[in-house]
């Protein structure tokens, strides 16, 4: 509903064939993402940095595809939304690399390859393996959360800074980007990224909330 209502809202389109939803998180509240595109008749790209919940999800079916290469990645979503093939397809890597790859591709291309985004990473815990920086791999991450946390944290918050830019350079070429109640601009905020409305008080967001702008 949350994709759909989003698709109605954001793209005037009741008819969600050939367009392209991004987002991150496969886990336990976040797994129905890559379900939910499906049924939307999406292509959805859902990025995840623990291959486990990328392999429950791929086993559960609610995951079509895996891969870990973004080329593979590009190319099956330009395949799946030319020919509006409904898909979800998981990244194994993190999703900032994801975002900044979808920028290259606007950048040389001028193509605008994703149309509705989001992101489902535990960021109300970011601190403490809720959110992987894209400055390391997955298990050098963990290694450096249990023997300095301190860095870690910088590292969160240099990483979110990048997320951010990058969902703002496509979201100004016509992509909707939503919150999806996890902390995710309030965590960015935190870290100095530029989510603040425009004109606004510091406690409104320059991208809608689910909850209000969506399903209320």
């Amino acid at each position: 509903l949350t994709v759909l209502n989003a698709g109605r809202r954001y793209l005037k389109a009741e008819d969600l064939s050939g367009k392209v939803f991004v987002t991150s998180g496969l886990g336990g509240m976040s797994g129905a993402q890559a379900k939910a595109a499906v049924i939307a008749g999406c292509v959805g790209i859902i990025a995840e940095v623990d291959e486990a919940a990328l392999l429950k999800r791929h086993k559960q079916g609610w995951l079509m595809e895996i891969s870990n290469n973004l080329d593979h990645c590009i190319a099956r979503l330009r395949d799946a939304r030319r020919n509006k093939i409904a898909l979800s397809l998981g990244y194994h890597g993190n999703v900032v690399d994801l975002w900044e790859r979808l920028v290259y591709e606007l950048d040389t291309t001028g193509e605008l390859l994703v149309d509705l985004g989001s992101d489902q990473t535990s960021c109300h815990n970011p601190f403490s393996g809720g959110y992987y920086p894209v400055q390391l791999g997955f298990e050098e991450a963990k290694q450096l959360l249990s023997t300095n946390p301190g860095k870690f944290r910088t590292l969160v918050q240099e990483s979110l800074k990048r997320h951010v830019a990058a969902i703002n350079r496509l979201a100004d070429k016509g992509m909707f980007f939503w919150d999806y109640g996890n902390a995710f601009l309030l965590e960015a905020q935190r870290a100095g990224a530029d989510v603040q409305k425009r004109g606004a008080n510091k406690t409104e967001f320059r991208y809608p909330s689910y909850v209000q702008h969506i399903m209320g």
